[in-house]
């Protein structure tokens, strides 16, 4: 396990993304309702709101020399279902597509990934506390087109998320657990837990500085992976279309071995506010 790795170069960007963002921020301008919403909602996860996140990550010093590379772009479409006057269900997808090189030996892989199939039942309103959350399944899929970027099982488990929005702040935590329960009896069994703490603040600009972790621990390997991201997105009109542009680098406080050091991150986010 590679713990606590000197790498200033994510951290040094993530600096810069965020002084570039603050000096052409105008704190007298007056938000445009409906997009400030907008951007309030995109930091909820389970929000009624139809979005396309094509989140693009780059990562570096992966593999058993420490020079590999991989590049993984999450297709993550948002659809909300309104069951009742009360109820929403939330059904969020993660299809990753990778492309990676000298992480296995100097070998290089492109293709699927395994795909994360998550339902969230979710009150309309929040709760005491104007708590917000949500609860459901979340499920493996075994879609990787290469044996090396996926597990080639079946998974399920639960996963929950919750959360508070106050004052253009949003702060929470979602998490989920999944066991594998079928597939290839030649690969290792999975038994992984996702915790995902976030905040997040929305200015009048429709800007979102977000720092979060998406750390996850597996059970079988008894081993760490905690990435810790820095970024900014801005939600613009193109077209009369509301589309998020973000930006950040990420720093790997804990990996396995052979994981990676240090990251960035590109994502756009097509919106169709319902």
């Amino acid at each position: 396990m590679k713990p606590n790795r000197s790498h200033k170069a994510p951290i040094a960007l993530a600096a810069a993304v965020l002084a570039f963002s603050a000096q052409h921020l105008r704190a007298e301008e007056t938000a445009d309702p409906e997009s400030y919403d907008v951007a309030m909602q995109l930091a909820n996860p389970v929000a009624s709101l139809i979005s396309l996140p094509l989140q693009n990550n780059f990562d570096w010093g992966g593999g058993p020399d420490g020079d590999g590379f991989q590049y993984r772009i999450n297709i993550q479409p948002v659809i909300p279902f309104t069951l009742n006057e009360n109820w929403n269900l939330i059904s969020r997808t993660i299809l990753p597509y990778v492309y990676q090189e000298d992480i296995f030996g100097t070998t290089s892989q492109s293709g699927l990934s395994d795909t994360v199939q998550s339902f969230f039942f979710s009150p309309q309103a929040p709760g005491p506390g104007g708590l917000i959350w949500g609860a459901g399944p979340a499920l493996l899929l075994p879609t990787a087109t290469d044996e090396l970027l996926g597990t080639e099982k079946w998974g399920a488990g639960p996963t929950a998320v919750a959360l508070r929005q106050f004052n253009g702040w949003t702060m929470g935590m979602l998490a989920n657990h999944i066991w594998s329960y079928a597939g290839d009896d030649a690969r290792q069994d999975v038994s992984a837990t996702l915790l995902q703490p976030f905040l997040t603040y929305t200015t009048g600009t429709h800007t979102t500085f977000s720092l979060n972790s998406e750390s996850t621990y597996d059970w079988e390997n008894e081993q760490w992976t905690v990435p810790l991201n820095l970024g900014v997105a801005q939600l613009v009109k193109i077209g009369g279309s509301l589309i998020q542009f973000q930006l950040g680098g990420r720093y790997y406080a804990e990996t396995p071995d052979n994981g990676p050091d240090w990251g960035l991150r590109f994502n756009i986010t097509f919106l169709w506010p319902r």
